[in-house]
């Protein structure tokens, strides 16, 4: 080879630097799995702690076996009420809310939330459940009841010990 071959040819080169955008596609996929386990701890972190929303979800799904069950009268009623006093004590505890009856009950629902029961549909509803019998339609109490159930809210202090003391068991033998 002579001499003038090598001058005839380009001068080396580096290659230019690697930019750092875009990155390569294993830290897009290692981007996405960090968000995927964000979001799984945060929908886990609110689970474990709201209770309470399992027990709207299952209270609320009884109210809707009970409307379809097509009762009236005494027995929805006896289902309804039940099922309120179930969920209030799911929510608040039983030394809170077992011992209520009458005004003191409807009055403790529209503390909570239920401003229906603590009016004519309430009445309607412990009578037709304790006392007299009643053929009544059960739509206001059923309106009254989702009412309830939905703007209930536990206090903080009993969200944590609500769970551990009671749950919301389905009814039996009440035809709903």
């Amino acid at each position: 080879m002579s001499a003038g071959w090598l001058a005839q040819l380009a001068p080396d080169r580096a290659p230019p630097a690697v930019g750092w955008w875009p990155p390569a596609p294993g830290w897009w996929l290692a981007v996405v799995l960090a968000i995927a386990l964000a979001l799984g701890c945060v929908a886990a972190l609110r689970w474990w702690r709201a209770p309470h929303r399992r027990y709207r979800r299952a209270a609320l799904a009884e109210l809707r076996r009970i409307r379809a069950s097509a009762v009236v009268g005494t027995p929805a009623a006896r289902a309804i009420e039940n099922l309120l006093r179930r969920y209030a004590i799911a929510l608040y505890g039983r030394d809170r809310v077992a011992r209520l009856s009458g005004t003191e009950w409807l009055e403790f629902a529209r503390t909570a939330g239920g401003a229906r029961l603590a009016g004519a549909a309430g009445r309607s509803l412990l009578a037709a459940a304790f006392g007299e019998r009643s053929d009544a339609d059960p739509g206001p109490w059923l309106t009254a009841a989702v009412e309830f159930i939905r703007a209930a809210r536990p206090p903080a202090q009993v969200r944590a010990t609500a769970a551990q003391q009671t749950r919301l068991t389905p009814l039996r033998g009440s035809g709903a």
